[in-house]
């Protein structure tokens, strides 16, 4: 973590926001911004919003909000939490936003779904298995520390992936969620290999680069792994999709012979709890929108 981090307090009229994510009704994020400052991050776009000229990774807004006097309000309600920022950033230690807000949700009957890269997260994994068909999942691109490091501000892989087996040993459903997927940089089928046995669901999507952090991601493409600069350029300059075509086609053959379902979409609260997890590829951004609107279960998050 930064010790750099601008923090600033934020009172607001409702921690919900009306979602247009097919995985949830509401976003729920108690905060704003990310110390995990991770280089790729999609939701850097947020600053146009929060008025923040600070660089992303550098500033978090804790929010406080009013008591939550319906709670039953939520019942059967899809609630994500973390959609654009991480809900168990170290500064949850402190704050304990994200504890505050399960607490005033406990016994509502809301369904949660919850995005992370750390395991300060186990410290509620009893409230968190309260809630019925709870869902957590952690970001993983990587087995490889030093390329993480160069990524991001969170905890280590191996933390994640206990983290994980924890909460799945506890009966929580849980996602690897390998993303971005770094062209000839993330090794999927290592990270299939080692959180296979600890999720029930494992989701696949490509780095996808635009605004203000693609000039960067080429810049460090450039500088660290120069061999790859040329498919680099091919992908995000040219704009040439073969790449993922034939990572499609040899993830599908790789999956099939380990005994695991590789599907476009899916929804595992149809499958039972024990049963090998399910492999979902989201590479082909503009389709997945438009399924999105299609079908419920899918996701555009990136």
């Amino acid at each position: 973590m930064s010790s750099n981090i601008q923090i600033n307090e934020k009172q607001v009229s409702s921690i919900f926001t009306k979602s247009n994510l097919p995985v949830g009704d509401y976003s729920v994020n108690p905060y704003i911004g990310c110390s995990h400052a991770c280089k790729y991050c999609y939701a850097s776009f947020m600053k146009r919003f929060t008025g923040h000229p600070e660089p992303w990774g550098t500033f978090l807004d804790v929010k406080y909000w009013p008591d939550i006097k319906n709670p039953q309000k939520y019942s059967g309600k899809e609630l994500f939490i973390g959609s654009v920022t991480d809900p168990y950033l170290p500064q949850e230690a402190t704050y304990e936003r994200t504890r505050t807000l399960l607490q005033q949700l406990k016994d509502s009957g809301a369904k949660i779904s919850i995005a992370t890269k750390s395991d300060l997260i186990l410290r509620d994994l009893d409230l968190i298995k309260s809630f019925p068909d709870s869902r957590v999942s952690w970001s993983i691109n990587t087995l490889d520390e030093k390329f993480r490091r160069d990524m991001d501000c969170a905890v280590s892989i191996d933390r994640r992936l206990t983290a994980m087996k924890k909460f799945h040993d506890a009966g929580v459903r849980t996602t690897c969620f390998i993303s971005p997927i770094f062209p000839e940089i993330t090794d999927v089928k290592a990270i299939i290999e080692r959180a296979k046995n600890y999720c029930n669901l494992i989701w696949l999507e490509n780095l996808n680069l635009r605004g203000d952090y693609k000039a960067y991601i080429l810049d460090y493409i450039e500088n660290k792994y120069p061999e790859l600069a040329p498919l680099y350029h091919k992908i995000y300059r040219q704009k040439d999709n073969g790449y993922w075509k034939n990572l499609d086609k040899d993830l599908r053959d790789y999956t099939r012979s380990i005994g695991l379902d590789y599907v476009v979409d899916d929804d595992t609260m149809t499958r039972p709890f024990n049963s090998p997890p399910v492999v979902v590829n989201y590479f082909y951004h503009s389709q997945i929108k438009q399924s999105a609107k299609e079908k419920p279960g899918c996701i555009d998050h990136a």
